[in-house]
């Protein structure tokens, strides 16, 4: 079942360690099939050295596992939640990574400094809210889904394809789980930027608007002309 699907996420999973991402077993990606509308993602807590296509699991959009013999990640529902309110995205990912979690535990945006942030993301990265304690308890996981919805109410997902949350980590996404995986690549190099940035010059402003129109369209809508004709990344 979703056997494509299956081996795309355990090759992105992997790729979260090569990509200095994760250490240890601090993240997963997902990937969602709109046919069946049903998720593949990594299995909790199995080792990344260890782990193979076959181990990845696949749930339903309740959570209920559909075919695999490993509990899903214990992030599945945050997953889900956002699959649900996101309708475009194909992929999510979670990771721990160290600057940009850094931001998320100082309770802070990554500011737009310059053009390598713009070429990603159309604004800030914004930091949701801390979950309460009647959320932490209640349902965990759940409500950091709920959370990240809240904080995207007056803001555009697929502009802005990641999430810092406070005191916890990152969330990302894409139309697929390798794109997932490149917007969490990115967002970690641009917020290591951010903090040298800071350290070199406090004072440092943040990219003029018309500069970031222009790096995030030549990049993305319509009239998009970087890269090739054709090409997903054009």
């Amino acid at each position: 079942m979703l056997e494509e699907l299956k081996k795309t996420v355990f090759e992105m999973n992997n790729k979260l360690v090569s990509s200095q991402l994760v250490v240890l077993t601090w993240g997963n990606v997902s990937g969602f099939d709109p046919g069946s509308k049903l998720v593949v993602i990594k299995p909790s807590g199995v080792p990344y050295e260890t782990m193979t296509a076959e181990d990845m699991v696949v749930v339903d959009l309740d959570g209920n596992v559909v075919e695999g013999k490993y509990r899903p990640s214990s992030d599945t529902p945050t997953h889900l939640y956002l699959y649900k309110h996101f309708p475009k995205i194909r992929g999510v990912v979670h990771t721990h990574s160290m600057y940009a979690t850094s931001f998320a535990q100082a309770g802070r945006d990554i500011p737009p400094y310059g053009t390598t942030h713009a070429d990603a993301f159309y604004g800030p990265v914004p930091c949701a809210r801390a979950l309460n304690k009647d959320e932490v308890e209640e349902a965990y996981e759940l409500n950091t889904g709920v959370a990240i919805v809240e904080e995207f109410k007056d803001k555009d997902y697929e502009a802005i394809p990641a999430v810092l949350l406070k005191n916890h980590g990152v969330f990302t996404w894409g139309p697929n789980p390798a794109k997932a995986l490149e917007n969490a690549i990115t967002l970690e190099y641009v917020a290591k930027m951010a903090v040298l940035t800071e350290q070199i010059n406090p004072n440092a402003k943040t990219i003029d608007q018309y500069l970031l129109d222009k790096h995030y369209n030549r990049k993305h809508g319509k009239n998009a002309y970087y890269g090739q004709k054709g090409d997903k990344n054009d």
